[in-house]
């Protein structure tokens, strides 16, 4: 009889997150209910915040990503699947005990993935938000020192000119196209975390600027850029000297420009 219930309780919440607009109304369904655990109170108002159009990882209170769970927080910026290829390619440029800093960490995704990925790091995570960086510092933990401030501000000078890896989801999205995005991220996602400036590439000209006095010799940036920004974005991090590439992943729609110290 339970397991009859649980399927009944099952296909209602799904039949209600789908008129509400879900696309993966079952799975969503099933997660909410292992979060309340059993507690009706706690199941209505997960229930209730979903519908009413709250991003299903501050619901659950943590994000899926290569192959991690990860805590995340109303506010701080969720982790992209397609930032997947940001954590393929900077892994393929380390080895274990190497140098990297994740930097706009985020709930600290990127970091977390290379640890599990390569193994251990000399590991920083910095970012401008406190919330995010409260988030990174439980997700990475021990395994890594987690830093607030703009960009490079907070990086610890024992790092300068030692980094193997620029690890960075900097935001990249135009002011103007802000308003385009699904109203999970619009809504609910610090601007903070989303504004590129005017065409979405103005962390990038900063981080550009500054790459070269943090990076060894062969260190490279790894940061994710829109499509169509590719070009520019590599042509940003060539004017400041590195040896730019772009690099794309078709099948989850990813893009990278791969900028490395001479």
């Amino acid at each position: 009889m339970p397991m009859r219930e649980d399927r009944s309780a099952r296909t209602l919440l799904a039949t209600r997150l789908r008129a509400a607009g879900s696309v993966f109304a079952e799975d969503e369904a099933e997660l909410i209910l292992q979060t309340a655990s059993g507690d009706p109170a706690r199941l209505r108002a997960l229930v209730a915040r979903r519908v009413a159009g709250e991003p299903l990882e501050y619901v659950l209170g943590w994000v899926a990503f290569c192959g991690l769970r990860l805590r995340v927080a109303p506010g701080v910026f969720v982790p992209r699947q397609r930032t997947a290829f940001l954590v393929d390619t900077a892994a393929s440029l380390l080895q274990p005990g190497g140098v990297v800093v994740d930097l706009c960490c985020g709930v600290g995704a990127v970091g977390a993935a290379l640890l599990q990925r390569v193994g251990a790091l000399d590991l920083v995570a910095s970012d401008i938000d406190p919330d995010a960086v409260e988030v990174a510092g439980e997700n990475l933990g021990d395994h890594a020192s987690v830093v607030l401030g703009d960009l490079f501000a907070p990086l610890p000078g024992r790092i300068r000119g030692r980094v193997d890896v620029l690890a960075v989801n900097a935001p990249y999205v135009p002011t103007e196209a802000i308003a385009l995005m699904p109203p999970e991220a619009r809504e609910h996602e610090r601007r903070v975390a989303l504004d590129g400036g005017p065409d979405g590439l103005d962390l990038h000209r900063r981080i550009a600027a500054d790459a070269g006095v943090w990076l060894r010799s062969g260190g490279s940036v790894v940061i994710e850029v829109g499509r169509t920004q590719a070009s520019e974005s590599r042509a940003v991090f060539a004017a400041a000297g590195l040896e730019a590439r772009i690099a794309r992943d078709d099948d989850i729609d990813a893009t990278l420009v791969v900028a490395t110290r001479p």
